[in-house]
């Protein structure tokens, strides 16, 4: 077995945007108790997930650090391990942390090595971190599946460990991490330490034989693994009674006993307080506090309830918030001192505080200091901002309770969110804030209405639009890169917020937001035209459209727009020429900007799919009218693939319409009528311009209503279908659409969308009426 390559942890100035610590085996202390009971079932890799579920205090992550560190010697079997927090409750950001663990076990898997983790490029998952950067784009989409393809190349036998996994919330991560166990290769295994049962099928996974369960019944120590424990602590102050009577009083809770024997050591006589320790934590703050920090000397106990504060302790950012100079040489103190202090790296620069013992620190802190936790709070958040990680410099402000300090900086700290694809733990931490904050803050208003879009939220945009709007005045300063922080709302409501919004009034919001922005040197004279550009072409204004994006496309780099959106403006441009007839200047303007396309696709695969969709869309149809019949179904083909993964029901529904005019032209009206069923699934699941609905409503005409039967195939799937795909399966037979599908499994539509495909490639189909039928023929439904 391999370990992760162990280097020094990120330097102070957090210029790396992952957390080195987390994706180490946690160090283990000399003497740590063996449990081969228990690791022994953590060897068998028959079954596909592991999980290790019991309250705080029961000893998983010790358990979990020292099985990977002693399963080393004996070689064969490679571990990556993610300690989750609260910051990870978010899909990017938990698919990006667990991509970049399984790459620190380079070269077994062919990653990068940490440090390099998240930076994409060769080796496994190096392509799926580069699908994620984009976050239009859901991970089940591309990144998940990308990874999975990965996977399937590995040889040998690897384990990836998912420490504290009920931090996470978040129902897309739990159905993704579900998706993913339902295509996880044989070579990898996933093992779960949490306090809950974590929401996977776990039932399906027992029935299978698939699932290995440590609980804390099995966690409880016996006694002979207690004698070790209390040795290591309190060396020879209990004999075998002893233990056995302390292992009863605890019922071999592991933070009881352990517990205990600090309080030994420090005692002359066993403390009468044992007999209040249960199995679980009703009674260890009380008992911590009275036990362990009142037997401390001053200095020590007020560097912890002080530090108590903070998610994670490194000796510069402690030095800035006690003011001192020696932080470093006292959390080394600790460590030797055993006072429940966690090394997060190899190096002793990083700590964290074990949970139980944090608490009972900070409920002190609260009790003999109330008023120092903000003013420690705002030091961090100080540290943080300055190391540049605005991040949990926020999260300590909101911590603080400064929530017009952490409102202003969150409000000012989008683009760097954006840049480095955080956009939906930007979300997040406007969701931490109070109402009132936001309501106080348009700017901060608008920017987390544009991060509900961005992330699919779209539910969420019209509403953060309506607060921002009702408190804007005179004096609003407008969005970076605005003149006008009303034109920022109008425009995001005409891209994002068109549900109970008709055609016309779209335009009229766009229009008026044009009118607002008369800088053509900032982005916001750009982007507002790129909306009304969109809403044009989809209203049918193709000529008025193409006016409008052509001044737009010419202004993007001058404004200082990134590529993508550049490429996005050119592609709409493109789109409204074609509808407009001018295929000329489609063939101009594509001859120009074809190899950039070439090239962002070659960097970031499908997940390049917001910015080139139209673009692939509009060659596809001028070689149509080329002649060129083959080459226009490769492209064509390849535009509804992209259209598909940017979610937009209007794009999926002009890129399936263009393929069918395409294979009715060369006489396949059976994969013309299979594109159309697709569109009419496509237009159920959400508005559609009125544009892109008539040339459906057009080409269905053409082609006829009907699919033409399939031939029967005898026969069986390529594959063996899961659980999940015979209950998609069947859903198809019905007239739900897939929105409605997954509201009926308890599922989001992307991932619907992500075991259809899977469905569909078992099954040798394209379209879901094929589907239903090959199900039929193979006696599935």
């Amino acid at each position: 077995m391999a370990l992760q390559d162990e280097r020094p942890p990120a330097a102070p100035g957090l210029t790396h945007p992952l957390i080195n610590g987390k994706l180490l085996v946690p160090p283990v202390r000399p003497g740590t108790v063996g449990r081969g009971r228990l690791t022994t079932l953590l060897d068998d890799d028959s079954q596909r997930l592991a999980v290790v579920v019991a309250p705080a205090g029961w000893g998983k992550t010790t358990l979990l650090a020292d099985w990977a560190r002693r399963i080393a010697p004996a070689g064969g079997t490679t571990v990556a391990w993610l300690t989750l927090d609260d910051s990870d409750d978010e899909p990017h950001r938990f698919w990006t942390y667990l991509i970049s663990a399984l790459r620190t076990v380079s070269p077994a898997l062919g990653g990068a090595g940490l440090g390099g983790a998240a930076l994409g490029g060769a080796g496994l998952g190096g392509a799926a971190l580069k699908a994620l950067r984009v976050t239009e784009v859901d991970p089940l989409e591309v990144a998940v599946p990308t990874l999975l393809n990965d996977l399937e190349a590995m040889t040998g036998r690897h384990a990836l460990v998912l420490d504290d996994y009920h931090v996470l919330r978040d129902r897309r991560i739990h159905e993704a991490v579900e998706f993913f166990l339902s295509y996880l290769p044989p070579s990898l295994r996933l093992i779960v330490a949490s306090r809950l049962d974590p929401a996977l099928p776990l039932a399906r996974l027992r029935a299978g034989g698939e699932l290995a369960e440590i609980r804390a019944a099995g966690l409880r120590f016996t006694g002979d693994e207690a004698t070790g424990l209390v040795s290591g602590v309190a060396g020879d102050a209990l004999d075998t009674d002893g233990v056995a009577a302390l292992v009863h009083r605890t019922e071999g809770w592991a933070a009881g006993i352990k517990l205990m024997a600090l309080a030994i050591r420090a005692a002359p006589s066993p403390p009468a307080g044992v007999d209040t320790l249960g199995g679980d934590d009703r009674h260890v703050i009380d008992y911590l506090t009275s036990e362990v920090l009142d037997g401390l000397p001053a200095g020590q106990r007020d560097f912890l309830l002080r530090t108590s504060v903070l998610d994670q302790l490194c000796g510069p950012l402690c030095d800035t918030v006690l003011e001192r100079a020696d932080s470093q040489l006292v959390l080394a103190e600790l460590e030797r001192a055993d006072l429940f202090l966690v090394a997060l790296d190899s190096q002793r620069f990083w700590y964290r505080y074990h949970r139980l013992f944090r608490e009972a620190l900070r409920r002190e802190l609260a009790t003999a200091a109330p008023e120092a936790g903000p003013q420690l709070l705002s030091r961090a958040a100080r540290w943080h901002a300055d190391a540049g990680d605005q991040e949990q410099a926020i999260r300590y402000l909101i911590a603080a309770g400064d929530q017009h300090g952490a409102a202003e900086l969150l409000a000012a700290a989008d683009d760097d969110f954006l840049a480095r694809g955080a956009i939906g733990a930007y979300l997040r931490l406007g969701d931490s804030l109070d109402a009132e904050a936001v309501r106080a803050n348009p700017r901060l208003g608008i920017s987390l209405a544009s991060a509900a879009g961005l992330t699919g939220r779209l539910h969420r945009v019209a509403p953060l639009l309506d607060t921002a709007e009702a408190a804007m005045t005179a004096g609003t300063a407008p969005p970076a890169g605005w003149r006008s922080g009303q034109a920022a709302a109008m425009t995001l409501r005409a891209v994002y917020a068109q549900d109970g919004w008709t055609p016309e009034e779209l335009l009229a919001m766009a229009r008026r937001s044009v009118d607002l922005e008369v800088d053509p040197g900032i982005p916001g004279w750009v982007i507002s035209r790129i909306a009304l550009g969109s809403v044009l072409s989809g209203t049918g204004h193709h000529d008025d459209a193409a006016r409008v994006l052509a001044q737009a496309v010419e202004r993007a780099a001058v404004a200082g727009l990134p590529a993508f959106i550049r490429l996005q403006a050119t592609g709409l441009l493109a789109i409204a020429l074609s509808n407009g007839g001018d295929t000329e200047h489609v063939r101009v303007l594509l001859r120009g900007v074809l190899p950039e396309v070439a090239a962002i696709e070659a960097e970031l695969g499908e997940a390049a799919a917001p910015a080139v969709v139209f673009l692939r869309l509009a060659e596809g149809v001028v070689a149509h009218r080329d002649g060129q019949l083959i080459r226009a179904r490769d492209l064509l083909r390849h535009a509804v693939d992209l259209a598909q993964i940017t979610g937009h029901p209007t794009q999926v529904v002009r890129a399936l319409v263009t393929l069918a005019e395409l294979e009715l032209a060369c006489g396949d009206r059976r994969a013309a009528s299979a594109a159309l069923s697709e569109a009419d699934e496509a237009a159920r699941s959400g508005p559609v311009f009125p544009a892109a609905a008539a040339a459906l409503t057009e080409t269905r005409l053409r082609v006829g209503r009907g699919t033409t039967a399939m031939t029967s195939r005898a026969g069986r799937p390529a594959e063996p279908l899961t659980d999940r795909e015979h209950s998609i399966l069947r859903a198809l037979c019905g007239p739900l659409s897939q929105r409605e599908i997954g509201a009926e499994l308890y599922l989001s539509m992307n991932t619907v969308k992500g075991y259809s495909k899977s469905l569909y490639r078992k099954l040798d189909v394209t379209s879901r009426a094929e589907a239903v039928q090959r199900g039929r023929d193979l006696g599935l439904i």
